[in-house]
């Protein structure tokens, strides 16, 4: 009888996030979640927090979890139990390291687990896009994906697997070449650079 509740809500949930993006908001979802276990979705361009507004209500409509990395400082009472419950992760900023480990070890305990990254690593213009999601990538086996949300046509969805080599810096080059590709505009455009 729980497990059947559980289901409902869910169900109810993911109907309502879905007509609150797509109805309300005027977003057009172009894919449902991603097929593999584990997977790496890169969200690009990350310009505004609003992002991750349009990101949860996408994901969460497909009635599946993405997870993303929070600064630790943000899990506190009541906020932290919410922001768990959205799927959450709370890393320490301060230390890459320690930051990327803590996703690894979450993302091997876990038989199902998707993470989404915004490769920037910051809501600020910049030329050089992060690497952590190559390191998570290789240590756990996770398929990475380039996903996006676009302002200016107000599509969201995944695209294809990007297979990764083992030179992390020429790969992430290549992925920001591809997405210069798809012309993506950000809320705020001037902070979205791929070059």
């Amino acid at each position: 009888m729980a497990q059947k509740l559980k289901t409902e809500y869910s169900k109810c949930w993911a109907g309502f996030c879905h007509w609150l993006l797509t109805k309300v908001m005027g977003w057009t979802i172009d894919t449902g979640c991603a097929p593999e276990k584990k997977v790496i979705l890169l969200g690009v361009p990350h310009t505004s927090a609003l992002d991750f507004i349009v990101s949860y209500l996408y994901y969460t409509s497909t009635r599946k979890v993405a997870h993303v990395m929070i600064k630790k400082e943000f899990f506190f009472w009541p906020v932290g139990p919410i922001l768990r419950a959205c799927g959450c992760i709370p890393v320490d900023r301060s230390s890459s390291t320690a930051m990327v480990r803590s996703v690894i070890t979450a993302m091997g305990e876990n038989e199902f687990f998707h993470l989404a990254i915004a490769p920037e690593g910051t809501r600020e213009p910049i030329k050089r896009w992060k690497q952590g999601y190559h390191l998570i990538a290789k240590a756990t086996g996770a398929t990475v994906r380039m996903a996006y949300f676009d302002w200016g046509t107000k599509h969201v969805g995944h695209g294809e697997i990007f297979e990764l080599t083992d030179d992390a810096k020429a790969d992430t080059a290549r992925i920001q070449e591809i997405y210069e590709t798809m012309h993506l505009k950000g809320r705020h455009p001037e902070k979205y650079i791929t070059h």
